[in-house]
């Protein structure tokens, strides 16, 4: 038999022993950005970025009436895209509350809507035992403590009435913490935006609160602290763009479904299902977990462009996530810059990184014949067979060769391999033995 012999890397300990475990059970999320930036339909940034004043900004309150919003139409879409949890946007850059404040009246219930969204999206999260996680962006471009500066996501100075002080902000936030932590049932994430980028404070203090108020909670790392877990988003991460790099720690990747915005825009530019599905399999091989966006519009339904391509990754996704689910192994060395290798039992799961330019893949780190080759996409049996490949001669060497990939059936969408092998000699390979 063939010498062979695959590189162990290092893989993230994945356990708290705690409640925060579930984050390692239910990988993959969907992520809402929703408020009053839904009215103009141009960007959930818009008074940062077209640089208006509050007056000019926050007169869309009185425009805001999601009157077609049902929390259960999002879970099913969310549900059948193979999604299970959900990150919602309880408050962005330009401070409005989607929740019943006390803190601010700008805020839901001042809208001709007038209904608590937070409160109606929580009680069927738990009647159908659905994860909530709630963001808040640290930033607040209306109330009057947080000191604008005109930093990033910022307004360019303090208003008139305002009153800029750090202190008497955090007490702000802490007070709406306790609202959100205690109003609405079981919360199972905080996500933390953009602390880092603008007033920077570090106060363990506020984590604590969460912690208190919500036990087995799991706080991302944009916040006041360090957190529990890293956030590479749109893939502005060398972790991210290293390809075959595995994450050393807990992480959740986050991509929007459009290109220009997390919020609806009317014209959008919409990624592409393969691309998408090829970063949701790259991320979640590498070991992170995939927070996909979609921004909902003022009325409170998705664009139908976001439900048909949330349709087709649930439709991928049906077929390849036993490669995604319940993964405690080691990741491990394919000696291929273009594909990733994790196993599961007596069978190593290859994940194709980009859309493949051939029908084959050659697996140096390989030379054991597996038993089975499957395409998981769509069931299809594969060619496969150790040998001495010419455009590797110089090696002089034999590898493993996987042919007849249906990759122009598949172009558009990731494509993940199966191989089953005999578990004894796998045994071996992931100990650092030869057979």
């Amino acid at each position: 038999m063939n010498n062979a012999c695959i590189e162990i890397n290092n893989a993230v300990k994945k356990v708290f022993h705690d409640g925060r475990d579930w984050f390692f059970e239910k990988r993959f999320g969907l992520f809402i950005h929703w408020g009053l930036y839904a009215v103009n339909a141009w960007h959930e940034q818009e008074q940062f970025r077209k640089g208006l004043s509050r007056r000019e900004y926050t007169h869309l309150i009185g425009k805001f009436n999601p009157a077609k919003f049902n929390p259960d139409n999002w879970l099913d879409i969310a549900e059948e895209a193979g999604m299970q949890y959900i990150c919602f946007t309880a408050k962005h850059i330009d401070g409005f509350c989607m929740w019943d404040t006390k803190q601010t009246e700008y805020n839901i219930t001042n809208t001709p809507y007038r209904k608590d969204i937070l409160s109606m999206l929580a009680e069927a999260c738990h009647r159908r035992n659905f994860p909530l996680c709630i963001y808040y962006s640290v930033p607040d471009m209306n109330c009057k403590y947080y000191p604008n500066q005109g930093r990033s996501y910022e307004l360019t100075g303090p208003e008139q009435g305002d009153e800029p002080d750090v202190a008497k902000y955090t007490e702000f936030v802490k007070a709406q913490i306790n609202e959100l932590c205690t109003h609405y049932g079981k919360i199972h994430g905080f996500w933390w935006d953009a602390n880092g980028h603008t007033i920077n404070v570090q106060d363990k203090s506020v984590n604590n609160l969460i912690r208190s108020l919500q036990p087995g909670i799991i706080i991302n790392n944009r916040g006041f602290d360090g957190g529990d877990f890293s956030t590479p988003e749109r893939d502005f991460e060398d972790a991210a763009l290293n390809g075959t790099k595995f994450y050393g720690k807990p992480t959740e990747a986050c991509e929007a479904i459009g290109a220009e915005s997390w919020g609806f825009r009317s014209n959008e530019d919409y990624f592409s299902v393969g691309a998408l599905t090829r970063n949701i399999s790259r991320h979640m091989a590498k070991g992170a977990n995939y927070l996909l966006n979609v921004g909902p519009q003022a009325d409170g339904t998705f664009p139908a462009e976001t439900v048909r391509i949330l349709a087709e990754i649930g439709q991928w996704y049906r077929h390849v996530k036993e490669a995604f689910e319940q993964m405690d192994s080691l990741p491990l060395s394919a000696d291929n810059d273009n594909v990733l290798l994790r196993r599961k039992g007596d069978a190593l799961y290859v994940y194709m990184l980009d859309a493949p330019r051939k029908s084959g893949i050659i697996l140096k780190s390989l030379a054991i014949q597996p038993t089975k080759a499957t395409v998981l996409n769509n069931g299809r049996e594969l060619k496969a067979g150790v040998e001495f490949m010419p455009t590797l001669w110089t090696d002089r060497k034999e590898y493993l060769h996987i042919w007849n990939i249906p990759v122009d059936e598949l172009a558009n969408e990731a494509i993940i391999l199966k191989l089953e092998f005999d578990g004894a000699l796998l045994d071996k390979l992931t100990q650092g033995q030869t057979v």
